[in-house]
C-alpha cells in the first residue's frame, strides 16, 4: 500500500528555515500530485502548496515567497523549503498524494511537528 513519511520538523526561531521531506513508498510517484498541509491548533487543516506530477506548483497565499515545493521523482520524495518562518506557521505538517488532478486527496502521512518562536 501507499506510505507517506514527512520529516524534517523541528523547533526553529523566527526568519530561520527549515526543509521537510515526504518520502512516499508503494506507489508509481512520478504519477501523483502532491501536496503540503498544515494544521495549528484549534485550527481547520489548509492547503500549505502542491505540486503535480508535471511539476505544476501552487502557494497558499500566506506562504507565497517564503515557501517552495520541490520534488525528486528519482528519489519518490517531496519537499517543502520553508524560508523567513514566523510563529503563525506553528503546525503540524502533512504530505498528502493523490492520481486525479483535482478532489480530495487519496493518502496522507503521519505529520510532522513545526513550531517557530518569537
Amino acid at each position: 500500500q501507499v506510505q507517506l513519511v514527512e520529516s524534517g520538523g523541528g523547533l526553529v526561531q523566527a526568519g530561520g528555515s527549515l526543509r521537510l521531506s515526504c518520502a512516499a513508498s508503494g506507489c508509481t510517484f512520478s504519477s501523483y500530485n502532491m501536496g503540503w498541509f498544515r494544521q495549528a491548533p484549534g485550527k481547520e487543516r489548509e492547503l500549505v502548496a502542491r505540486i503535480s506530477s508535471g511539476r505544476y506548483t501552487y502557494y497558499a497565499a500566506s506562504v507565497k515567497g517564503r515557501f517552495t515545493i520541490s520534488r525528486d521523482n528519482a528519489k519518490n520524495t517531496v519537499y517543502l523549503q520553508m524560508s523567513s518562518l514566523k510563529p503563525e506557521d506553528t503546525a503540524v505538517y502533512y504530505c498528502a498524494g493523490r492520481i486525479s488532478n483535482y478532489g480530495s486527496y487519496d493518502y496522507w502521512g503521519q505529520g510532522t511537528q513545526v513550531t517557530v518562536s518569537s
